[in-house]
């Protein structure tokens, strides 16, 4: 997991990602692979706490519980899980399920699609922000070369390709520079 710098140099302001991808102030959302809590926290702040922030790692649960401590905000529930558990382990449905930096490693993304739509309200969405599938040697953070290796990343349409077909329309693709796009995906009945 990269680090704290690392991460503010790529985005310097999480909240502005969050509402270029949609995410609005009346939402409850699934922060679905948290990570150590660098969406999560402004996260909270932008839907007044209700958030669900789910990881599979508990020591990533510990970094981001943290974080939202440090920002003066609050989440409705930690779950420390595997992703392909969210939808039995949620309360409630929610309005919108975001997952940061991650769908390129998910094994079975299409099995993970069919999970956060029964993880989500009738018209909910589902916010992947993901690498370009550019060169790894091209995505320099910080003066090094960063992100998943070059097989892995996928493009907008390799993305909506998998997800589409368990139940989702692809309402738009948003640039969010300098090397993600922000695909956001809305449940078809």
């Amino acid at each position: 997991m990269p680090d704290r710098d690392w991460w503010a140099a790529l985005w310097p302001d999480p909240e502005g990602v969050l509402r270029q991808v949609g995410v609005e102030p009346d939402m409850t959302v699934l922060d679905l692979c948290c990570g150590d809590g660098y969406f999560t926290a402004p996260l909270a702040r932008l839907v007044g706490g209700r958030v669900y922030a789910l990881d599979l790692d508990p020591l990533m649960i510990e970094r981001a519980k943290v974080e939202v401590t440090r920002q003066d905000t609050s989440v409705l529930q930690w779950i420390c899980a595997d992703a392909r558990e969210a939808a039995t382990l949620l309360p409630e449905p929610v309005d919108y399920v975001l997952m940061a930096n991650t769908f390129h490693g998910v094994p079975d993304q299409s099995g993970l699609a069919h999970v956060v739509k029964a993880s989500l309200l009738p018209g909910g969405y589902f916010g992947i922000v993901n690498w370009y599938p550019l060169a790894r040697e091209q995505t320099a953070v910080l003066g090094k070369p960063r992100g998943p290796a070059t097989d892995m990343r996928m493009s907008p349409d390799a993305v909506s390709a998998v997800v589409e077909p368990a139940g989702f329309r692809t309402a738009r693709v948003v640039e969010l520079p300098p090397y993600h796009f922000g695909a956001i995906f809305e449940v078809i009945e």
